[in-house]
């Protein structure tokens, strides 16, 4: 009989876990708003009608939030609509995203991970954590596979019980 404890090899590595759901924006941040909403038929953009709605719309509701203009139909809107609500949400929101959440959520991860210090993993043994809860887009993982490159010993992907290798520095001679 085996009388030798159990060791947690896992815990006990150097692996570093990097969980890109870490950098998610908190989800009451940003608003998105469908363009079709303020259409006629939700198909055509009447601008007089357009403006009032503007007029009358409570600005205050987008304080410090991002918001996202899209429209989800197939209607023609002019450019100087998405600008006039633009202007209008100047005063209170965070910032205003033409796109979709899909498109601020890949602009919002390549511009948080483009400020993060990398050199801070010079040497080190990188795992990024697959199977997240929320919207990590495929490309935050490659922005960040990117941006670790020169600095990681090696990164692989998945859980740091079952990995799969990405890069692994080449051994200096």
């Amino acid at each position: 009989m085996n009388s030798k404890p159990l060791i947690n090899r896992v815990a006990n590595s150097a692996l570093i876990t990097i969980n890109l759901e870490n950098y998610y924006p908190d989800e009451l941040s940003f608003l998105e708003i469908d363009m079709k909403e303020f259409l006629f038929k939700e198909l055509i953009l009447k601008e007089k009608e357009f403006r009032a709605a503007l007029k009358e719309m409570d600005w205050t509701q987008f304080q410090d939030k991002s918001v996202l203009l899209f429209c989800s139909t197939d209607a023609i809107i002019p450019v100087w609509a998405y600008m006039l609500f633009s202007a209008h949400l100047a005063p209170y929101a965070a910032a205003v995203y033409f796109g979709k959440k899909e498109a601020f959520l890949e602009e919002h991860y390549n511009r948080t991970l483009a400020q993060e210090d990398m050199s801070v993993y010079e040497g080190k043994r990188i795992v990024i954590k697959g199977c997240s809860d929320k919207d990590v887009p495929a490309s935050a993982y490659v922005t960040l596979t990117k941006a670790l490159q020169p600095f990681a010993q090696s990164i692989m992907y998945g859980e740091p019980c079952s990995t799969v290798p990405i890069f692994k520095r080449p051994r200096k001679v």
